[in-house]
C-alpha cells in the first residue's frame, strides 16, 4: 500500500527523511543489516513501512525504515521486523552451503548464544534437580519424573537456557528447510506454539554434567530462537534407548509420514540404524568391534522380525555413503531438498537413474569383511566405482560449466524470450533433465556390460558395478560422455519450445536416441545413436 505521508514529501523534505533514518539505523539497510552509503546507493534506497498499513502500520516517520531497495523488493515477508529475521536466517543459509550442507538448529544457535553449556542436573525421588551457574543463576530447579506408560521411557518437562540446548544431528539430520519462514511469521504474531520440542539426556553417578540434545522440532525451535526467545520448553527423555529414538524418528518420517523427510534425509537416518544393527548384531554374538564375518543376509536373518526394514537400512547405507562421500564432486550440483531452483540434478533423479541402474538391490551372502585387504569388498568396490562415474560426470559436465548464480528456472522459457544462456550451462541443463540422464546413464550400463562380454569374462548383470572396472573401460566412458555433450542438439535454441518445452517421459528420449526422431517425426538428432561411435574418440 502507498504512502500519502511520502508522496507528499519534497524531493528536499524525503533526502532530510533518508539521512535521519540512516543515522538511526547506524548506516546500514533496516532488512540485510549492511552498509548503505547514500550517495553510491542514491538511486536505489527505499522507504517503506516497518510494519504495513494493512495491519494497523502508522503512515509517518515513526513507521518509516530506510532498505536497499533490492532487499525491500525482494523480501519474504511484508513486516520488515520479519523481512530482518529472515534476511539473517538466508546468510545462516549461504554459510552452510559453502559447506555443501543446509542450516541445522545447531548453526541457529551458534549465531544466537545457544548450545554452550552441558547441564548440571541429578535425578532424586523421582525428581530432576538442575541449575545454570554458568549464565549466573544458580537457582535449583525441580521438575517432576514421568514414566511412558507403553515404553517405559523416563521423562521430564523443562524450560531450558538455549545456551544448555545442543541439536541432536544423528537422530534429526533434517536440514532446516524454507517452512522456517512461516513459522516465524506466526509466532512474530503472538500465536503461540503448541508442541514442545524432544530432547534426550544420560545421567549416571559418575557424571551429573551432560548435553541436552533436541532431535525433534528444530523448526519450531529455531524460530523461537531467531525471534528472541531464550529458553525454550522441551520434554526430555532420561536415558533413553537411542536406537529405539532413532527408529521411532525415522519411522515419523517415513512409513507413518508424521513429518515429511526429503529422500535424502530418510538415507541418511536408514544408514545410521544399519551402523546401530551391526553393533547389536556383534554384541549379540560376542564379536569384536571390528569384527565383520557376518554377511548382509546374516543381519537380516539374526533381526527377522524387521527383515523388510534391514534390506532397507543395508541399502540406504550404501547410498548414504556415496551421495556424501567427501570426495564426491557431483555432490555440489544435487539438490537435496527437491524444490531449489539453483542445482541441476534431484536427489531423486540420482535415486531414479545411478543407484536404481547400479547398486545391487539385493542381499549378498559374503562376509562384510570379504576381500576388503585386497581391495575387492563387492559392495565397498561398487561405491567406489559408482562415485568414481559421478566424479567423471560432474568433471565433464558440471564442474566450471553449470553456473549456479543462473540456476534451472524457466530455462527453456528465458531462451524464448532471448535470453543468452551460455552453451556449457545450456548443455548441463539439458543433459539432467530426468528423461533425458535416465537414457544416456542406461547406454553407459550398455557400454559396461558390453565391454565385459568382449573380454569374455562372466558376469551377474545386476552386480556390474562389483567388478572392477580396467581403465580402459573408465576411458571408453570418459569418451561417450564427452562426444554425447558434443550433439548439437543440446545447444540448439530453436527446439526450446518443442522438443524441450516441457517435460517427456523416458520412452520420449528413448525414441530419440533410437532413430534420431521424435515420437511426433521431428529431426532431433542428425542420426541415430551409435554406441561404437561414441566411444571413439
Amino acid at each position: 500500500m502507498g504512502s500519502l505521508y511520502l508522496s507528499a514529501l519534497s524531493e528536499k523534505q524525503r533526502e532530510e527523511l533518508e539521512k535521519a533514518l540512516w543515522s538511526a539505523q547506524h548506516g546500514v539497510c533496516f532488512i540485510c543489516e549492511r552498509e548503505i552509503d547514500l550517495k553510491l546507493h542514491a538511486n536505489a534506497i527505499d522507504i517503506d513501512h516497518v510494519e504495513p498499513i494493512k495491519t494497523g502500520g502508522k503512515d509517518d516517520p515513526s513507521n518509516f525504515a530506510l532498505t536497499h531497495s533490492s532487499c525491500n523488493r525482494s523480501k519474504q515477508a511484508s513486516d520488515l521486523r520479519v523481512a530482518r529475521i529472515l534476511a539473517r536466517f538466508e546468510r545462516i543459509r549461504e554459510e552452510c552451503s559453502s559447506q555443501n550442507r543446509g542450516p541445522n538448529l545447531t548453526d541457529v544457535f551458534q549465531r544466537y548464544g545457544g548450545a554452550k553449556h552441558m547441564l548440571t542436573i541429578r535425578i532424586e525421588d523421582q525428581w530432576a534437580k538442575y541449575s545454570f551457574p554458568e549464565i549466573g543463576d544458580n537457582n535449583i530447579y525441580r521438575s517432576p519424573i514421568y514414566v511412558d506408560e507403553l515404553s517405559g521411557m523416563t521423562y521430564f518437562f523443562a524450560n531450558l537456557p538455549i545456551a544448555y540446548l545442543w541439536h541432536d544431528d544423528r537422530i534429526n539430520p533434517r536440514a532446516i528447510g524454507s517452512s522456517i519462514s512461516g513459522l516465524i511469521e506466526e509466532f512474530f504474531k503472538k500465536r503461540p506454539q503448541l508442541h514442545v520440542s524432544l530432547a534426550w539426556i544420560e545421567i549416571n553417578e559418575l557424571n551429573d554434567h551432560s548435553y541436552v540434545k533436541i532431535f525433534d522440532g528444530q523448526h519450531k525451535a529455531a524460530a523461537q530462537v531467531m525471534l528472541g526467545v531464550k529458553a525454550l520448553p522441551v520434554r526430555i527423555f532420561v536415558n533413553p534407548d537411542l536406537d529405539l529414538l532413532l527408529t521411532t524418528n525415522t519411522n515419523a518420517g517415513t512409513i507413518l509420514r508424521q513429518v515429511a523427510f526429503d529422500k535424502s534425509v530418510q538415507r541418511h537416518l536408514g544408514s545410521a540404524l544399519y551402523i546401530d544393527r551391526v553393533e547389536r548384531y556383534q554384541k549379540e554374538h560376542n564379536l569384536e568391534s571390528n569384527a565383520l564375518t557376518f554377511s548382509e543376509r546374516d543381519l537380516v536373518k539374526h533381526f527377522k522380525g524387521e527383515s523388510r526394514e534391514m534390506k532397507r537400512y543395508i541399502l540406504d547405507a550404501v547410498r548414504d555413503s556415496i551421495t556424501h562421500h567427501s570426495d564426491n564432486r557431483l555432490k555440489d550440483f544435487i539438490d537435496f531438498g527437491g524444490r531449489a531452483k539453483e542445482k541441476p540434478l534431484s536427489y531423486s533423479t540420482i535415486e531414479k537413474t545411478f543407484y536404481s541402474f547400479f547398486i545391487f538391490q539385493d542381499l549378498l551372502d559374503t562376509p562384510l569383511d570379504y576381500g576388503m585387504e585386497e581391495g575387492n569388498n563387492p559392495r565397498e568396490l561398487e561405491k567406489e566405482q559408482i562415485l568414481e562415474l559421478m566424479n567423471i560426470i560432474a568433471d565433464e559436465i558440471y564442474v566450471g560449466k553449470f553456473d549456479l548464480d543462473i540456476g534451472t528456472h524457466r530455462i527453456e522459457n528465458r531462451i524464448q524470450k532471448g535470453e543468452k544462456i551460455p552453451e556449457d550451462h545450456l548443455i548441463a541443463f539439458r543433459l539432467s533433465r530426468e528423461e533425458i540422464i535416465y537414457n544416456w546413464l542406461k547406454y553407459i550400463q550398455q557400454i559396461i556390460k558390453q565391454h565385459f562380454i568382449f573380454s569374455g569374462k562372466p558376469i551377474n548383470e545386476n552386480k556390474l558395478f562389483q567388478y572392477k572396472f580396467p581403465s580402459p573401460l573408465w576411458e571408453r566412458i570418459s569418451i561417450f560422455i564427452r562426444n554425447l555433450k558434443q550433439l548439437p542438439v543440446w545447444v540448439n535454441r530453436e527446439l526450446s519450445l518443442s522438443v524441450f518445452g516441457g517435460k517427456q517421459n523416458y520412452e520420449y528420449w528413448q525414441t530419440i536416441f533410437e532413430t534420431g526422431k521424435s515420437p511426433q517425426n521431428q529431426q532431433v538428432l542428425a542420426a541415430p545413436l551409435n554406441l561404437m561411435e561414441m566411444i571413439k574418440e
